[in-house]
């Protein structure tokens, strides 16, 4: 055997004492549907994704490069996303910047006429996309965190009103349509939440996982990702303070779901562009999000248990509708959410 030969035998060694997730593997795309492939062929233990499945409930599907590993309850039902939606109108809000729609994220609302209060007249689009608006609160742009969705139905109605001017399904059809959704997807009329299955929610997650690419093409510019996928919201962000008016939406434009103060006061220095990061924040110095995560792990939460997490190191996403997740507390190894993230986790096989 020659010194290239001996190389070449040491290298293959290496490979096979690896990690099944440590090696490259070349990811697939779904076409009109997805192709399926066996956990076990996919460097993932069968059990395991059945005991997860099993504990969430609800309708589920696992996706490993590009495959779906695993799905339970029907993953052709089309339901509410809630909040896990708002991420796609951050999706769009870049393609709005990418056609010249808008010059930037940091483009202000008031030049699209709305007749915004003198202490909202710095709000722009990135404040509404990181929950910093201030809008319905006491507090100017920037000044604090609060989860609001009635700053969600501003942005909403800036984007798709004021900005494409067309339908929110228009939109998203003509530049998403190359996901091909298996199972379609719909919005409601009163306010664009989104309906969709689990597995063609995951199309969205992976579009995200490929920084934008689809089959090899670059639909939306990785330039954004590298920018915008991770926290925006600065860690020593203060919540919101009472105030007497709890909700002032004096632009009577109504809500997307909540309150403008709600669900969680978690966010400062993990959240960004309506995703949610594994770092630390404001309210969980010394502990990052999801302790048994992977740093790269992010999700889209919504209320009800429908929840998307993205595990880019691995290639894999878990699309769970009417879930069993329980509340979200950052930093808690006992959370539901670190627990099913560090199930997960655990299924992925070495290969000897």
């Amino acid at each position: 055997m020659n010194r290239r030969e001996r190389i070449c035998l040491i290298i293959l060694i290496m490979i096979n004492f690896l990690p099944a997730s440590a090696q490259k593997s070349k990811s697939v795309f779904p076409g009109e549907t997805w192709e399926f492939l066996e956990p076990e062929k996919a460097g993932l233990k069968a059990e395991i994704l059945d005991s997860l499945a099993g504990i969430l409930a609800g309708r589920g599907c696992i996706v490993k490069d590009g495959y779906i590993v695993k799905t339970w309850g029907d993953p052709s039902v089309k339901s509410d996303w809630l909040s896990s939606a708002k991420p796609i109108f951050s999706t769009l809000l870049f393609f709005a910047v990418e056609e010249d729609r808008i010059p930037d994220v940091h483009y202000k609302l008031y030049n699209l006429s709305w007749d915004l209060h003198p202490k909202d007249k710095d709000v722009e689009f990135y404040h509404l996309a990181n929950m910093t608006s201030g809008y319905a609160r006491p507090e100017k742009p920037g000044e604090a965190w609060a989860y609001n969705d009635y700053a969600i139905q501003l942005y909403q109605k800036s984007l798709f009103d004021k900005v494409f001017k067309e339908s929110p399904g228009k939109v998203l059809f003509s530049r998403l349509g190359c996901l091909q959704f298996q199972d379609s997807i719909w919005f409601r009329e009163d306010k664009p939440r989104i309906y969709a299955s689990v597995r063609d929610f995951a199309r969205f997650g992976l579009f995200w996982m490929n920084r934008g690419n689809w089959k090899g093409k670059q639909v939306l510019p990785k330039k954004y990702f590298r920018k915008y996928m991770n926290p925006h919201v600065p860690k020593n962000l203060p919540l919101t303070r009472e105030s007497k008016i709890k909700n002032d939406d004096y632009l009577k434009i109504g809500t997307f779901g909540g309150g403008s103060a709600h669900f969680t006061q978690y966010g400062s220095g993990i959240y960004g562009f309506n995703w949610w990061f594994n770092s630390t924040g404001l309210l969980h110095p010394e502990s990052v999000t999801w302790p048994d995560a992977t740093s790269r792990t992010f999700m889209s939460i919504g209320a009800g248990g429908n929840n998307m997490i993205i595990i880019p190191e691995y290639q894999l996403i878990l699309s769970s509708a009417k879930g069993n997740w329980g509340e979200l507390k950052p930093g808690d190894l006992n959370n539901n959410f670190n627990i099913y993230i560090k199930l997960l986790l655990s299924s992925i096989e070495a290969k000897y």
